[in-house]
């Protein structure tokens, strides 16, 4: 009966679910120094989808997590660098290994990273990085770098775990949204299990992705309360270029910041789909005055 309900609730879902086109870019000129490329940009509106933190996308199958502990399965179809439908088709509530939702406090699912047969998530408040099942289901807790074990460790508990990417060549990354209580704030720190990278710190890191084997992509947000001015940085961080206190060299892709007419939200989630393509996704803090915001856009070689 309750999948029945679950599937119901889906239908309907999608019946009134919208994509709008959304123009992102300022009217001015572009900064000749930004290296991506806009290439589409979508506002979504689906019911009960909000809070999207984190994205993970294979052979048009997108997969976004709320911070609420759930993970939704979109068809997504790309086509001439426009994304032509987005069409929800699944909906899980991530649980532990008794199929038990997540308590609250355990539940604040912020990274997504394919990994094996299914996923793996990082969580803020409870710290940690779980190799999960594509519903879900926790199969096991991943080992980390033993700095990040102790939750007194990050700055408060909603700073947390915010991403985490994988390769084979390097295993599981993860990093704070902030650096750690004894760390130099001026850098941001990625852990491996055995290793870590630093590179210069530029507001609160939301999500990692490799670019190709030794680069990743950090997506960064700068906020003003009293201006409400959204900034979102863009930066390539080398992983095989770093001095012997693990200072990695980095570069500024792009910046896009509000006060100069980038009309942008709170970007969390960042997906790769193609070669020197990507997806980013806001937050919407499920409020009123919020955007689902998913957009398109390329690395300029």
């Amino acid at each position: 009966m309750f999948q029945f309900f679950i599937i119901l609730l889906l239908f309907f879902a999608t019946l009134s679910a919208k994509i709008l086109p959304y123009k992102i870019s300022p009217n001015t000129k572009l900064d000749t120094s930004i290296q991506i490329k806009i290439l589409d940009a979508k506002r979504l509106d689906f019911p009960n989808v909000h809070e999207l933190s984190a994205l993970a996308y294979k052979h048009e199958n997108l997969y976004a997590l709320s911070d609420k502990g759930i993970l939704y399965l979109f068809e997504c179809q790309i086509k001439n660098d426009k994304i032509q439908k987005l069409t929800l088709r699944e909906q899980y509530v991530l649980k532990n290994k008794k199929l038990q939702r997540f308590k609250r406090k355990k539940r604040d699912a912020e990274g997504l990273a394919l990994y094996k047969n299914g996923f793996l998530i990082s969580f803020e408040r409870k710290n940690r990085v779980l190799y999960c099942s594509r519903k879900g289901v926790k199969m096991k807790k991943i080992p980390l770098n033993s700095v990040l074990e102790e939750n007194q460790n990050y700055q408060s508990p909603n700073k947390g775990l915010e991403s985490v990417a994988y390769s084979k060549q390097y295993g599981v990354i993860t990093i704070p949204e902030f650096p750690l209580k004894d760390q130099n704030s001026q850098y941001h720190t990625l852990y491996a299990k055995h290793n870590i990278w630093k590179f210069q710190a530029k507001g609160a890191v939301t999500d990692i992705e490799f670019i190709d084997s030794t680069h990743l992509l950090i997506l960064l947000r700068e906020y003003s309360y009293l201006s409400n001015r959204h900034i979102t940085s863009l930066v390539k961080v080398n992983l095989e270029q770093c001095n012997e206190k693990r200072l990695c060299t980095s570069t500024l892709l792009a910046e896009l910041d509000s006060a100069k007419g980038w009309n942008i939200d709170n970007f969390e989630g960042l997906t790769k789909i193609g070669n020197n393509r990507f997806l980013m996704v806001s937050d919407d803090n499920d409020s009123m005055s919020q955007k689902t915001l998913l957009v398109l856009f390329e690395i300029m070689n």
